[in-house]
Order: structure tokens, then sequence, then C-alpha cells
């Protein structure tokens, strides 16, 4: 590769600032083509592609029992056959979908002769740093080339060696339609990272794609905007009248579909009212699973006593020693079967209902683990989303209309869902062709991020030598002030 850390950054962003230039002379028709080679490029190298990836996965596993990695992170670098033809469709998809340069979103007459365009327009050069998920290079490449952006990468060595061939495919695509090879920037060096951070004027935008430790990190050190969420802790609200089945299928394919995801859920709050018929069934389909529940008092008791429940269950209930106690009661009762250390599914394996403490509603498990609360009103449901919810992407299971918008007006998250999973919260899902990340930010763009968060907007205003003095003093003209479209 000839665009990793050889020259200085400062070198390589001043050379991805002139690409920028270069990238926003394309037409859409071209742009449109790269992509699609890329798609091609990543098609006919596949078998290479698996093969780099198996050989991260082999080193990876060697940095999970080091404690370098997570395994939230392991699992989020494998690539299989499924996993790479979604990433060729959705590359695919973006190349297809409507060029977001260009357009006019506003045109005023401000007088006669003088009329005021907004039109959209590429940010810049964007910085995507990310652990663990190779996806998100061809993801990002896609997105970025189609709203005419440079994208500067910097990937975790984990996925080097499926990033590298990734790389090679992107990159053969810029260069058969003669774009720079600065019009995507793959980093190696880690050091370079507080490099980006600090390289206001040359980087216009960030975006951290990984743990909440990776985002908090980048948000506290740079003046650059940043677009991102730092975790997702996205709940599944079973109102009283709601559809049992339908409760039950959404809570497992919530949080058993890919529990790695930031979209997964981790806590379910279920109405007093329907608690009593609908956890012992939810709970017995999570368990099937594997899952772990880390109850309320009122859950716990309605799940451990429940004639559904496996026989086995009470040789899986640990004595947990929790200074923070029990989440309602504040202290931790003896005389109670609960379990070992919240907030970790490695202590706590053995365990497949727990007691839940204050730090459950909090967690980001993304693992086979979720926290249960009863609840006694729509309201509270609300009013504990917000206050332990990350804005990320909360659902409510009801046969109620009413009982959705207000549901849907009183919840501060990005995704606000009716009688769907969690796990749709996804770019490729919302027919964006793929995403850049989630934003959990109250500011555009909001939720997954797709062309229309990747670009921004200039102002043109078109006159024959209107000045404004004109529109001053005691013979002032006046504005029109029409829209034209």
């Amino acid at each position: 590769m000839t665009t990793t850390a050889e020259p200085p950054l400062s070198e390589i962003l001043l050379a991805a600032k002139k690409a920028s230039t270069v990238l926003t002379s394309m037409s859409a028709a071209d742009r449109q083509a790269v992509i699609e080679k890329m798609a091609t490029n990543i098609e006919r190298r596949s078998t290479e592609i698996l093969s780099a990836n198996k050989h991260d996965l082999k080193r990876a596993e060697k940095m999970l029992e080091d404690g370098e990695i997570s395994r939230t992170m392991l699992d989020r670098l494998k690539l299989d056959e499924h996993k790479l033809s979604g990433m060729v469709t959705g590359i695919r998809q973006v190349a297809s979908l409507p060029d977001p340069v260009g357009s006019i979103t506003l045109a005023r007459e401000l007088d006669d002769g003088l009329i005021l365009y907004q039109v959209s327009a590429p940010i810049g050069v964007i910085a995507v740093i990310f652990e663990s998920r190779p996806d998100v290079l061809p993801q990002i490449a896609s997105l970025a080339l189609r709203s005419a952006n440079v994208a500067v990468l910097k990937g975790g060595k984990e996925a080097r060696y499926t990033l590298t061939v990734l790389f090679e495919c992107l990159q053969e695509a810029l260069t058969g339609k003669g774009l720079p090879s600065q019009t995507l920037i793959l980093l190696e060096n880690r050091e370079q990272i507080d490099a980006i951070l600090k390289a206001d004027g040359l980087v216009d935008l960030i975006i951290p794609r990984g743990s909440a430790e990776l985002v908090r990190y980048i948000q506290d050190h740079t003046r650059i905007p940043v677009l991102g969420h730092s975790e997702g802790v996205c709940h599944l609200y079973i109102h009283e009248d709601a559809n049992l089945e339908m409760a039950v299928a959404l809570a497992v394919d919530a949080k058993v579909q890919y529990p790695a995801a930031c979209n997964s859920v981790e806590t379910i709050l279920v109405h007093a009212t329907a608690a009593g018929e609908m956890l012992p069934l939810i709970a017995k389909q999570l368990f099937e699973q594997n899952v772990q529940i880390r109850a309320d008092n009122r859950a716990f008791d309605l799940i451990s006593t429940a004639p559904e429940m496996p026989e086995e269950l009470h040789g899986q209930l640990e004595l947990r020693e929790s200074s923070e106690g029990d989440s309602e009661s504040g202290s931790t009762d003896d005389s109670n079967l609960v379990a070992a250390n919240s907030g970790s599914s490695e202590t706590s394996s053995k365990s497949i209902l727990i007691r839940a403490n204050n730090e459950d509603w909090t967690t980001e498990y993304s693992d086979l683990i979720v926290s249960v609360k009863v609840v006694d009103s729509l309201d509270e449901a609300i009013d504990h989303i917000n206050q332990y919810g990350s804005n990320h992407t909360d659902t409510i299971v009801t046969a109620d209309a009413d009982v959705f918008e207000k549901f849907f007006k009183g919840v501060n998250s990005a995704g606000v869902f009716w009688n769907a999973s969690n796990r749709f919260a996804d770019g490729f899902r919302y027919g964006f062709g793929a995403e850049v990340g989630i934003s959990t930010n109250k500011l555009h763009p909001r939720g997954p991020v797709g062309l229309n968060g990747l670009v921004t907007y200039k102002y043109k205003l078109i006159g024959k030598g209107h000045v404004v003095a004109d529109y001053v003093g005691e013979s002032a003209k006046t504005f029109t002030h029409r829209d034209i479209i």
C-alpha cells in the first residue's frame, strides 16, 4: 500500500484535502462506477479475504487470552461467506442510491433577479477510527465516495490482514478511474490516532466505531466534530396489552440474533399486569438460548417460581456477594439465591437467573445476558429508559396506537420502534446500503447514518449586481422572499 504511515501524517492529510477537490469534480456516474468496481473486486478476491480473516481470527484468539481484546471484538472480527455476500450487496446498494450531492433543498427569490439556493455538498475529509469489524472499511469507503468525501481510516491491529486485502480491492477501483490514491487512506500506526485528533483544519469529521472506551477517548481528546455513540443500552418494553407470541419472539430476536451488536436489547421491561403470564414464557425461551437473566425482585420471583421453568434452574443459581445490593431494596438478602458479579459474563457463566443491581440497568453486555424489570405503568417504562438508556434504539410491544404515540414522543432515543425488533436499527436494513455508524446525538444526523448524514450544504446566491445599500434607508427596496420550489 502506498498510503500508509511512510510520510508524516500532516502530509498525508494535505494530500487527502487535495484529493477531495478532485473527487468533488467527478461526475456522479463515475463515482457510481468506482463503487461498483469495488464490489466486483471484493467478489473476485473473496477466497483470499476469508483466508486473511481466518489468519486474523487465529491471532485474535491469542490476543483474547492475553486480555488485549474482548470477546465482543473477537465476535465482530469474523467474516464468512454470508457476511461477505452481504457486504457486496450493501456496496452495490450504495452505488444505486440517488446522488446526495448537488441537491437543491431551498430555492428562494429574495428580489427580482436575486435568487438564493441551498445546495447539498460533501463534508470534505472524514476520519473513521474503528475496532475489529473489517466490513466497516468497504462500508465507509462506498458511502464516502458516493457522497464525494475523502475517507481516512484507521482499523485495529486485530483485523490487519483482512483490512489489507480489502483495501487493495478498494484502491484498485480508484486508480481505474484516475482518482488519487489519497481518496481513500488506510493508516496502520496506532500513534497516528492522536495526531488525527489534533488535525483541525485538515479533518472535517471524526467517526469512531468500537468500544465505549474508544468513543469516549476520541470525544474527550479532539476539537473536531465527532459523530457516534458510546454505548447501546437498548430496551424492549412489553405493555399490558401486548400479544404474548409477538412479545416472546421480539425478546428472543432482539437479544439472541446477534448479541454483540450495539442494537441488541440489554433490558426488557414488562408491565406488571402482563408480567405473570409473559415473564416465565420469555425467560424459558431465553434460557433455551443460553441467555442469562438479571432480574429485579418481582421479575426474579415470577421467573424462579414458575412451573414452566426447567428443574435444573435451581442448580444454576449462585450467591452474589455485592456491596451494591439489590436494585430495589439496596441490600442483599442472604436467604435469597442470587448470583455473582453483575456486568461480567465470565464470573457468572454458570448462572441463568440472578438478581440485578443498579449497575445492570446501565450496562451494555454485548453478550447473552439481559436485564429484566417489572414496571407498573407506561410512564415508569419511559422514565426508566430515559434515565438508564443511551438514546440508541428502544421498542414497545403494544396493540394500542395511542400508547405507542405516547411512548414515541416520550422516549428520547434516535430509534423508537413499535412491534419490531431493536435489531432493525441498521443502515442496510433501512435501505441506506450501508452506514458509517449509529449516532445518538440530538443534532442531525441521528440513528443509522447513511449518505444523507455525510453531506452538508452551501448557500448559492445569484444576483445581477444587487447591493445591500438599496435595501436600507428611507427609500429601501423590499424583499419578496418568494419560494420558487
